[in-house]
């Protein structure tokens, strides 16, 4: 009994999020404000990370929107994740390979939700099919932390209101 309990545990870890509407707790509007120094290996360079600074990233039930690009009716999935399971899911497995970790985000809770939203492919660089803000990290209730084409970025909240629809 106890082997299949184990068993049984084990594989609810394995079970993905439910897709939903985009969460309520990222609704609004939010800046890009900064680049967040890490020692990633990246596709992008300084000038292409700085052309994400100052844009704007909203959230709504019906669309994520940054720039001109807009995804109407997206799902999201919603998942607490743990600062060791980011770090092995977001760092190389190689002893020269890109290790990333919430303490260089400034992360200083051991769990955060990570809200990953499905889009079309975009082509931003040609370097990356993903959008800025696609995959969030709720730092706080003001605060994303983001990936573009390994390179973090924090955003801050400026408006819970979105103005797309």
């Amino acid at each position: 009994m106890k082997l299949l309990l184990m068993i049984a545990s084990s594989f609810a870890c394995l079970v993905p999020a439910r897709a939903q509407s985009v969460p309520e707790q990222i609704w609004g509007k939010w800046v890009v404000s900064r680049k967040i120094p890490t020692k990633t290996i990246s596709c992008w360079g300084e000038a292409e990370a700085r052309t994400l600074l100052g844009t704007q990233i909203e959230y709504s039930r019906e669309a994520f929107r940054w720039k001109d690009m807009v995804t109407a009716h997206p799902t999201a999935e919603a998942k607490m994740v743990s600062a060791g399971q980011f770090h092995d899911d977001n760092s190389g497995k190689g002893s020269n390979s890109s290790q990333i970790t919430f303490r260089e985000l400034g992360i200083k809770a051991n769990e955060v939700m990570l809200i990953s939203i499905h889009h079309p492919p975009a082509k931003i660089t040609g370097g990356t099919i993903e959008v800025p803000g696609d995959e969030v990290l709720l730092k706080d209730k003001d605060t994303i932390v983001f990936a573009a084409c390994n390179v973090y970025f924090e955003a801050k909240r400026v408006s819970t209101k979105s103005s797309v629809r």
